[in-house]
């Protein structure tokens, strides 16, 4: 790939998938031979600790990183960055970056923080793929305001309606004031009990209210106790379970965000040669 593609993977909602999908997507991205990025940008750590390491235990974080932007200090990036066995580097994250969310308040350009301490890092790599707290407060802001594209997980157990409103409402403000480029690459739908009706229910729901103006992917993550195992064990699913159920559907997500990349890339070129 010619352009680094970053991607916040966002919902507001808790419990709905976003770490599980960060990981899994990321290191099946890099199986398939990219570059890639992971940002945990949640103060609870869990993509961290779903990678392996203990966030409270590292001296640098996300949380430094952003610190020094604020401040216009020096920092050197090989220090925060992780290497992880399964092709990925991770930008880690812990509790420090609860107190960082407070002093963004009154930071200047506080929305562009993430953005500026990120830009260095897109000629490096084809994906960054950044994991977003529970929440829209101003880290999430940071990571829309970041990001090229959002990936929206949503949980297939409840009627989501009013959680999704909110977050499109927080997505468009983005891209009035922070992000004029910030495009919606799609929803995927998590923790999918094909045998029940609310499943069901639940996604054909969400086609007919956002299919129109919003692609679905095809490919649906089951709920399975295989990808928590996972990554209590610092391992993304396909390297615990290659063979299982959410090692196939994450497998199909990553070939749609390829494809979808790759058709990206094509316009891009017609475009100049235009």
């Amino acid at each position: 790939m010619e352009k680094c593609n970053v991607i916040a993977i966002c919902n507001q909602k808790g419990g709905v998938g976003k770490t599980t999908t960060t990981l899994n997507l990321g290191v099946g991205l890099a199986a398939n031979g990219y570059k890639v990025l992971l940002v945990d940008a949640d103060p609870q750590g869990d993509l961290t600790q779903s990678l392996g390491w203990n966030g409270d235990k590292l001296d640098s974080t996300l949380a430094n990183m952003m610190f020094h932007v604020i401040k216009d200090s020096d920092f050197y990036m090989e220090d925060i960055l992780l290497k992880h066995d399964e092709g990925v580097d991770l930008i880690p994250s812990n509790l420090e970056l609860s107190s960082l969310e407070n002093y963004l308040v009154n930071a200047m350009s506080r929305e562009k923080v993430l953005d500026t301490g990120l830009k260095p890092l897109r000629d490096k790599y084809d994906f960054i793929l950044i994991d977003c707290m529970p929440s829209l407060g101003m880290i999430t802001l940071n990571a829309l305001t970041a990001a090229d594209e959002v990936i929206i997980p949503v949980q297939a157990q409840y009627l989501p309606a009013k959680g999704m409103t909110q977050l499109m409402k927080s997505i468009s403000l983005v891209k009035s004031h922070t992000n004029e480029n910030l495009k919606i690459a799609g929803i995927v739908m998590t923790l999918v009990d094909s045998r029940t009706n609310l499943a069901k229910d639940v996604i054909d729901t969400i086609r007919t209210n956002y299919g129109m103006a919003i692609k679905i992917f095809d490919a649906q993550i089951p709920i399975a106790v295989k990808a928590a195992e996972a990554a209590k064990n610092g391992q993304s699913i396909f390297a615990y379970d290659r063979c299982g159920k959410p090692a196939k559907a994450y497998g199909e997500l990553v070939k749609e965000v390829i494809a979808d990349a790759e058709r990206e890339k094509q316009r891009d070129r017609t475009s100049v040669t235009r």
